[in-house]
């Protein structure tokens, strides 16, 4: 009562009366003569029977003016409904199984129990589960119903977009709009009692959801689903990421392509370092859990492969020149050594003018990051004896990646500015992504190769002076 903030005369079950019958028949005939007898307070019956709670609790619930003045709550349900309202599902359900000529399949504790295993096998995370499994038995319902006429429980506070994941998975993720008696309405719209709801979708085979629904969802089923989709979708993105680096790394060592991915070699491989299959492997690869690398030297060290075939010649043979091409290019001079293989760290993108140090990889040469990487307080924790002196080389011609972030207040054609800028500046755009957020502040982010580290002011203050552009600024990832 102080906890929900209700004065004492609002407690109307503190007397209360349960009535047991036989049958659902026996629950309504009981409520007619009850609501005969005594008068009913508005808004205070439930109908638990037509549409039971997520738990399957099955019951009439009516509260009256009794004798004296005094409300009484008063609950009608048969002796099935109130076992397993008493002792829970499983217990019901164990005592039932001996009924003898009934569809167990199509009785309700069997379904709900497959919603669970549903629930189950699209959650990998146990909290997840047990905590979505919490949040469904203690939250109120609201129901609605489809156009058909058919009753869909949702939890309260349920938008259109959990009802469509509730109806089917496929209508959820191709949902672009709803209808509510009628009526158009944002998908955020909150649900009420009684509203009958018409998912409107659409029929590309591009539609997708959003990642946005999963501020405004409340259905577990809904934000179970919307999640499961951007997994699957960042998995076939590292899948193919990780084929790349693999198909990099083995050009690297002179390895026949060809003849690798059409045989067993990667299949056993992947077993062998407990991956079910090739493509969780490659995955692993994308995701950063393991290294190209790694799995190169894994592959020769458990297969005989050093025949080299043509596509790796053209880009292997002679080594020695394409380290002289890449030493030359990089814009670095590593102190001590001349002839060495050189790249710049994607991880903090240095440019000329800022504070360098070198790392000496396994296989790949010297990696350049800027003092201030966050990866380098790690390098010199760990592998301090690896660390190099290095100098930028103002007489090499190189080109370099800068990072760039652009804040904005959102308008029509804003992207299409900034981009004509960078390319009025005579930059080359590698990346581009952008995210809008809800008070309409547009957050860009560019990658771009340039020559001339110097001229970044240059291009900096021209975006700058893009209508909207408020900040823009070097992102370096510390």
């Amino acid at each position: 009562m102080v906890i929900r903030g209700r004065d004492f005369n609002e407690i109307y079950d503190l007397v209360g009366i349960r009535v047991l019958v036989e049958s659902v028949r026996d629950c309504y005939s009981v409520l007619g003569a009850i609501h005969a007898r005594w008068s009913p307070i508005p808004g205070r019956f439930k109908d638990y029977i037509a549409m039971p709670k997520f738990n399957l609790y099955q019951s009439l619930h009516t509260t009256v003016i009794g004798p004296n003045g005094k409300a009484v709550e008063i609950q009608i349900r048969t002796f099935d409904m109130h076992a397993r309202a008493e002792y829970g599902i499983a217990a019901h359900w164990k005592y039932k199984l001996a009924t003898v000529g009934e569809n167990a399949s199509a009785k309700p504790e069997m379904i709900w129990l497959k919603q669970l295993h549903e629930w189950q096998q699209e959650t990998e995370d146990v909290g997840e589960f047990l905590e979505t499994l919490r949040y469904d038995l203690r939250t109120p319902e609201v129901f609605v119903f489809t156009p058909k006429g058919s009753v869909i429980a949702l939890p309260s506070g349920s938008t259109p977009v959990d009802f469509a994941y509730a109806v089917h998975t496929e209508v959820g993720d191709r949902c672009v709009g709803a209808k509510v008696n009628g009526k158009l309405v944002p998908l955020e719209s909150i649900l009420s009692n009684g509203d009958v709801v018409e998912v409107v979708t659409n029929k590309s085979p591009s539609a997708a959801p959003s990642r946005d629904w999963l501020n405004f969802v409340s259905s577990p089923r809904a934000r179970s689903k919307i999640k499961a989709w951007f997994s699957k979708e960042r998995k076939e993105e590292a899948i193919e990421a990780g084929r790349e680096s693999i198909a990099r790394q083995m050009r690297k060592v002179g390895l026949p392509l060809q003849k690798i991915f059409a045989g067993q070699a990667f299949l056993e491989l992947s077993h062998d370092l407990h991956y079910p299959d090739i493509e969780s492997m490659y995955a692993a690869v994308g995701n950063g859990h393991i290294s190209a690398q790694f799995v190169i030297e894994k592959l020769v060290s458990s297969t005989d492969l050093h025949e080299p075939d043509a596509e790796v010649e053209s880009h292997t043979n002679p080594l020695h020149s394409f380290e002289h091409v890449r030493r030359n290019s990089s814009g670095v001079d590593v102190e001590g050594a001349d002839d060495v293989l050189i790249k710049l760290a994607r991880c903090c993108t240095p440019v000329p003018g800022d504070e360098i140090v070198g790392f000496i990889t396994r296989g790949s040469g010297v990696s350049v990051h800027r003092s201030d990487c966050i990866n380098v307080t790690d390098l010199k924790l760990n592998q301090g004896d690896r660390i190099v002196g290095v100098n930028w080389n103002n007489s090499a011609k190189s080109s370099f990646l800068v990072n760039i972030q652009v804040e904005a207040l959102d308008r029509a054609r804003l992207l299409s500015d900034v981009t004509r800028t960078l390319s009025d500046q005579h930059v080359n755009i590698l990346n581009a992504s952008v995210s809008t957020s809800k008070d309409r502040t547009a957050i860009s982010r560019f990658t771009f190769e340039m020559a001339d580290a110097s001229h970044l002011d240059a291009v900096l203050a021209s975006v700058r002076s893009v209508e909207g552009v408020y900040d823009v600024y070097r992102v370096t990832n510390n």
